[in-house]
């Protein structure tokens, strides 16, 4: 196997495909890469037996075909060390790899291809299209709210359904909740539900690209592939049922505060610099017209300011982790933001005022 191509077109592809690499792995070859040379095209796959990455480049000048797993940190390590714009020739001879570029030399070990494994396949129970911009938003839009380490395992993860023409997305970490819908153009199909892991979201997130360009996803009872001209991803799903989002969704809030939403973020922010360190509470106080944000701390410390919203209703106080709040007013990107509450004790619905598209649930605290 021998091959010759230049550090730019090669450094992308590599780090999503070493991105699913695991450092600590139990089978040495999943510290690996599989490089497959067929015909013009260079193939690399990287998996830690949950999610699978293969990135396809097609090669500018001519080839000797083979496969060979090499170390993936170590070869991702050694294009980003070489100067810009280096041709990166790569010789696979007996049991090791020689990379050459520039002045510079280097010999990695290697393990035979046979030895690297597959994700497997089950059966296919669906396929659509869908832009490939449109499903990053949807992930970009709740991926914040997914649990990280919760024993309810099945918060480490998105919801995917497909309900009719609609795809949504939905995450959870049980004191929040994000979820954001776009139609698809499918066959109107019955509803489907699927958990993604966090680290399949994740990487996912960063192999889509911003645009118009075409991913087919591929939904089977055990995994969910997604296509792209460059790129094949494979992912495992969680076995588990996600929590029903929809009783959760507050309906007939009446108390409805409408607000800038970059002015809204910027006095969360300045007040949580003396909330709780701990528990990041901040109370928001509505008046006729005016919402007044306070936030203070065992040091006896305490931070207020009165902003001019649309709100026009009787009193009230809640509190809420300023974290949450700001964490869906960063992600929305519409001009104005509507927050529907029902009561002190109820959960709170954050949305655009001109879009439904996305919803944010957020439980209160006693403040």
């Amino acid at each position: 196997m021998k091959f010759t191509i230049s550090r730019e077109s090669l450094l992308k592809p590599l780090q999503l495909v070493a991105g699913v690499v695991e450092r600590r792995q139990t089978l040495p070859v999943l510290s690996n890469i599989l490089l497959v040379v067929e015909g013009n095209q260079l193939s690399m796959t990287g998996t830690d037996l949950e999610v699978e990455m293969v990135g396809r480049i097609e090669l500018e000048q001519p080839a000797e075909p083979g496969s060979i797993t090499v170390p993936a940190k170590k070869l991702m390590d050694i294009c980003k060390s070489l100067p810009d714009h280096v041709d990166i020739e790569l010789t696979l001879t007996g049991q090791k790899v020689t990379i050459k570029g520039g002045r510079s030399r280097f010999t990695l070990s290697t393990l035979p291809a046979t030895e690297f494994p597959n994700v497997e396949d089950g059966p296919q129970n669906l396929e659509i299209s869908i832009a490939q911009g449109a499903l990053k938003h949807l992930i970009d839009r709740t991926a914040f709210a997914m649990a990280q380490q919760d024993v309810r395992y099945y918060l480490n993860g998105m919801l995917l359904e497909l309900n009719g023409a609609q795809l949504r997305t939905v995450a959870t970490d049980g004191h929040r909740l994000a979820t954001s819908v776009t139609d698809v153009d499918a066959e109107s199909v019955d509803k489907l539900q699927v958990i993604v892991p966090r680290k399949g979201i994740l990487e996912l997130a960063r192999l889509l690209q911003d645009g118009e360009q075409s991913a087919s996803l591929v939904i089977g009872s055990n995994h969910i592939r997604v296509n792209t001209l460059d790129y094949t991803f494979t992912s495992k799903l969680v076995d588990g049922k996600f929590p029903d989002y929809e009783r959760v969704i507050p309906q007939g809030g009446d108390k409805i505060l409408i607000a800038d939403r970059q002015e809204l973020r910027q006095v969360l922010s300045r007040i949580a610099i003396l909330s709780n360190e701990k528990y990041r509470g901040v109370r928001l106080g509505l008046t006729d017209g005016f919402l007044q944000v306070t936030a203070n701390n065992p040091e006896q410390e305490e931070a207020e300011e009165t902003l001019a919203v649309d709100y026009q209703n009787i009193s009230m106080e809640i509190g809420f982790n300023v974290n949450y709040l700001l964490d869906a007013l960063s992600i929305l990107s519409e001009e104005m933001v509507k927050i529907s509450m029902i009561d002190p004790n109820s959960s709170a619905l954050v949305q655009a005022v001109d879009s439904g598209n996305s919803l944010y649930v957020i439980m209160p605290m006693r403040m």
